[in-house]
């Protein structure tokens, strides 16, 4: 993937939508050579350190995701939980509860706050479900799902990005998370089917892999589109796929076998 998508605030308009995702483009440009310690853990930084970065975390969770309609109580304890700053490069873990996205190098950014709360929300993810994720990024998302589900698959096609999130995850006891490098386009079909599938690059059509993927009632959640795009959750039904329309959002384009395939 070429980045991590970040919408507006709230229920944004779709012209701020597009204008947010080019400032997005630049940061994540930016960031490529940006260096990030991932692995200082957070109790090596003291304390008032951690008490300090837990205050952040409730302060984040009230005023960005409850007062913008976030309900549900397991996607809110995890978001009050998971330790963001470590996941953001060192020079920028100041600004690492702020309601943006943030780049984190090879031109890929982590995801608004906001924006990682709604797509678990909208996952409905229960304990003891197998979820894919296609697009692990910096692994924040992917450590919000692993404290809701009972197994998390995640595939990400930049190398270094893989590897240093697989090591984090790791370090933070995420021992459900399990972590592949390659092309998400194709899903994982050896660990199939799941019951929840999330997508953080948007391709221009919905991959049929991910679909076959998805045991009847599971929920897919996913950016589609390219410039103007909109955030969806498909549900696989036994008589095909319910489509429902989020919000609009600007995620760069999925990379890899998704350029390839006319839908």
């Amino acid at each position: 993937m070429r980045g991590r998508g970040a919408p507006p605030p709230g229920s944004a308009r779709r012209g701020r939508s597009v204008a947010l995702g080019a400032v997005i483009a630049v940061l994540a440009g930016a960031g490529a050579g940006v260096g990030w310690n991932m692995l200082e853990d957070e109790t090596g930084a003291g304390p008032e350190a951690e008490a300090q970065a837990a205050a952040e975390r409730r302060e984040m969770v009230s005023t960005q995701l409850e007062r913008r309609g976030i309900r549900s109580r397991p996607v809110l304890e995890a978001m009050r939980q998971v330790p963001r700053h470590l996941f953001v490069p060192d020079s920028l873990r100041h600004m690492a509860y702020d309601d943006g996205p943030l780049p984190i190098g090879h031109h890929q950014t982590i995801s608004q706050p906001y924006i990682v709360a709604l797509m678990t929300e909208a996952l409905e993810v229960a304990p003891g479900e197998r979820v894919l994720e296609v697009g692990t990024g910096s692994g924040y998302q992917t450590a919000i799902l692993s404290r809701i589900a009972g197994e998390v698959y995640t595939v990400e096609i930049v190398e270094p990005l893989g590897r240093a999130s697989e090591s984090l995850l790791r370090r933070l006891g995420c021992d459900n998370v399990h972590v592949r490098i390659g092309d998400g386009y194709q899903g994982w079909p050896e660990h199939a089917p799941y019951d929840a599938i999330i997508v953080t690059a948007a391709p221009d059509h919905v991959p049929e892999p991910l679909i076959a993927q998805l045991k009847v009632g599971g929920r897919l959640v996913i950016p589609i589109g390219r410039g103007e795009q909109e955030l969806w959750l498909l549900t696989r039904t036994r008589d095909g796929l319910k489509r429902r329309a989020l919000t609009p959002v600007r995620f760069v384009p999925m990379t890899g076998e998704a350029t390839d395939i006319v839908p």
